[in-house]
């Protein structure tokens, strides 16, 4: 049955006000912590390791955790309304089942998985590059643990993919060298980080639930178990390195330019993966991205004006992104997978 406010205890407050964080100090987890506690509307909770020497966004109410000890979880999850797991992808693989089972004793009714980017209603995608089977998975556990999930449709990251290397949009800034996938003209979704945690930022400050059945106006509970869907840019590689030559103002032949099936590009990263060289899985996972007949296109789908996004510059983007390149070889994790 549709749930209403009106049907709510008179103690019931119809917004989302206490958010708990899963590496709020990563990549995507810090913009979303930002994000949220830039609307004023929330308390924004960093759940960390004990000792942690991660650097928390200002206004982060940091809950020391031992994921080993259940207790500790639960404890840090009490009182709190929504939790946000963003992991990195060296963190062992049963920390989100650890997360979502102490979520659920905590009585925590709403859950962020991990997994920001492909369309999760693109099976074959999903297959192609190991993602989709893993982040069902992990729908599957919130919702049978009595919990509903809103996860992130979003495409790659634009600047983390930018300053990535090789694997990743073919760029490698150090060595001013561009490995283009087919004739470099297929075009993807990328949204950047701030508009990820945005878009979060936005589902999380709407009403929780409609005032009554007449009420049409867009709330928390409008995506519950779907996709946020959200872009900053659809763009080719081409467009990408024409962005990439105005910002660094070089030119075609201040480059080294050679170009890759994107077919073979896959199947040589898959290669590696299955020997477990997971510095195929960014090959991979990125050439199947850039397939011409089926790529990560989520322009029909993306919910940038019900979300009252802005639109973004995608030279000032590009110019975060080439800005990012050192920071991200000095976190070997983020280089090799």
């Amino acid at each position: 049955m549709p749930k209403y406010t009106k049907n709510q205890s008179v103690d019931f407050k119809n917004a989302i006000e206490r958010v708990a964080i899963v590496g709020a100090g990563g990549t995507i987890g810090s913009h979303i912590a930002k994000a949220l506690l830039e609307t004023g509307r929330h308390t924004v909770t960093a759940l960390s390791r004990k000792g942690s020497s991660n650097r928390l966004p200002d206004g982060v109410i940091v809950a020391p955790v031992d994921y080993n000890d259940e207790t500790t979880i639960v404890a840090a999850l009490k009182g709190q309304q929504f939790l946000i797991i963003t992991m990195a992808p060296t963190a062992p693989r049963d920390t989100h089942s650890k997360l979502v089972q102490a979520a659920a004793k905590a009585g925590i009714p709403y859950v962020m998985p991990n997994g920001y980017g492909i369309d999760i209603d693109d099976i074959k995608l999903g297959e192609d590059t190991m993602l989709g089977p893993v982040a069902k998975a992990n729908r599957d556990e919130i919702a049978r643990l009595g919990m509903q999930w809103i996860t992130v449709c979003c495409g790659f990251w634009y600047e983390y993919s930018l300053a990535g290397g090789d694997a990743r949009f073919g760029f490698d800034f150090d060595k001013r060298s561009l490995t283009i996938y087919d004739d470099g003209n297929t075009k993807i979704s990328t949204s950047t980080l701030s508009q990820v945690g945005r878009a979060v930022a936005k589902v999380l400050s709407l009403n929780e639930l409609p005032e009554d059945e007449n009420d049409k106006s867009l709330t928390l509970s409008t995506f519950l178990n779907k996709g946020v869907y959200t872009k900053s840019f659809v763009v080719s590689q081409n467009d990408i390195f024409e962005s990439v030559k105005r910002v660094t103002g070089t030119a075609d032949a201040d480059w080294t330019i050679t170009h890759e099936d994107t077919r073979k590009r896959y199947q040589d990263g898959l290669a590696q993966v299955k020997v477990g060289n997971m510095a195929g899985f960014g090959k991979m996972l990125y050439a199947r991205g850039f397939y011409p007949d089926a790529s990560n296109d989520l322009t029909m789908k993306a919910q940038n004006e019900l979300l009252e996004l802005p639109e973004e510059s995608l030279d000032e983007s590009t110019e975060i992104g080439i800005n990012l390149v050192k920071e991200l070889q000095l976190r070997v994790e983020r280089m090799s997978s």
